[in-house]
């Protein structure tokens, strides 16, 4: 094996992993002047020339001239008669310098040498792995579905790097099929076993930031702070902004002309409505704001307990909650308070619970209209007959038998 022919494959290998060139010679120099201590010993004179541009390694020994019969050291010194072999004109005293063959190193030390070469190589390509996307995490990726697992995604960037994204960090409406171009943020890099795992996520409220960031300017600019995002992903988000020029309207400026800019958002995040309010500090307002599209009544805060009594018309109800509760349990987890809604009705002091009159009405009943969340008399009257019977398991006959006529009103 030439030298030059080493240099070479070692290159192709280089131009795989994206190392360049003087650094590639830096590790080659390193690993061979390893194998030239082994080979001649720690205290050796050995010369290493590499020239990056060409790719050319030589190796010199270099030892001292002695008397013949007084070499103690044939790896640090030469006898004169073997030195007058190289050049007749030495004397004893001066140095000699003679070329090192890689064949001479012997096919073990070959194989060695290769081996840590490979092994030199693979740590800094981790390591060069680790430092790039470490400086890269909340930064919108995008990549290539190059593999599928029941418990993640191999996803490869445009430099073929591996990136993986497990099942939970993809919205549960996610289908992919192989080279599907896929987008999400950097999440988080780990090291496992000593080898850099880079975890992308499209459930990370940072990936609904950079979206914005991607689609509205003013975002981008710094004219409007996102300062709150919470996210039950594929189903809702809320999003509170801040503009920081009285001139800038936040809200209408993330939305878009009719929607404009946000629906290429919506449509990323497989249709996932996202509410956009005005961020304030005013704990009450936000919170009222949170709520929305329910149109809230009063507010009654704890903020020792970070606790919320809302009130609300009935019809409002519905609305504040949610499909699945997604709605108010986003705007407890945007505000910091634990939100509870209760019906608000003119009279709200003349209400009476309906455990009340449970020494006239059977219990079964009256869990029957808890079911639908009629918990107090006001609440069972305020709803017609027809409209009971449709949503309970109850008889028309029954209800009419607990419901008085109208005009009347239950007592405890």
């Amino acid at each position: 094996m030439s030298t030059v022919n080493l240099i070479e494959s070692f290159g192709e290998f280089k131009d795989l992993k994206n190392i360049d060139r003087v650094t590639m010679m830096g590790i080659l120099e390193d690993v061979f002047r390893g194998v030239v201590k082994r080979r001649f010993g720690e205290e050796a004179n050995v010369d290493i020339i590499i020239n990056p541009d060409k790719g050319d390694l030589e190796i010199w020994l270099n030892r001292i001239i002695v008397e013949d019969g007084m070499s103690e050291d044939d790896n640090l010194e030469i006898e004169l008669a073997e030195a007058k072999k190289i050049e007749p004109d030495f004397e004893v005293g001066e140095e000699v310098s003679q070329e090192v063959k890689i064949a001479d190193f012997g096919r073990r030390n070959i194989l060695s040498l290769k081996q840590n070469l490979q092994s030199r190589i693979m740590d800094l390509e981790k390591d060069h792995l680790y430092n790039k996307y470490k400086e890269r995490v909340g930064e919108i990726v995008t990549g290539e579905v190059y593999q599928i697992w029941k418990r993640e995604t191999l996803i490869l960037d445009d430099e073929g790097n591996e990136l993986i994204m497990p099942k939970e960090q993809q919205i549960k409406t996610d289908f992919f099929k192989k080279g599907d171009s896929v987008r999400a943020v950097l999440w988080k890099v780990e090291l496992r076993n000593n080898t850099p795992t880079v975890i992308l996520s499209r459930t990370a409220p940072e990936f609904l930031e950079k979206l914005f960031e991607q689609e509205v300017p003013e975002v981008a600019d710094g004219l409007i702070m996102i300062k709150r995002i919470v996210r039950e992903p594929g189903e809702r988000a809320k999003v509170a902004v801040e503009s920081y020029d009285d001139r800038v309207d936040p809200v209408g400026a993330c939305v878009g002309m009719k929607g404009s800019r946000i629906h290429g958002i919506v449509r990323e995040l497989r249709n996932e409505n996202i509410d956009v309010i005005n961020y304030t500090a005013n704990d009450e307002l936000l919170i009222q704001r949170a709520l929305s599209p329910a149109k809230v009544g009063n507010i009654k805060l704890d903020h020792e307990r970070k606790r919320a009594e809302v009130y609300m018309k009935p019809d409002q109800v519905a609305l504040a909650i949610g499909k699945g509760g997604h709605n108010i349990k986003l705007a407890g987890k945007l505000t910091g308070f634990e939100i509870d809604v209760y019906r608000e009705t003119d009279e709200v002091t003349d209400d009476v619970s309906l455990e009340e009159f449970r020494d006239e009405i059977d219990q079964w009943i009256i869990d029957e209209f808890k079911k639908i969340g009629c918990d107090t008399a006001r609440s069972v009257l305020d709803i017609p007959v027809d409209e009971l019977v449709q949503r309970t398991d109850l008889e028309e006959e029954t209800i009419r038998e607990v419901v008085p006529d109208p005009g009347q009103e239950l007592e405890a």
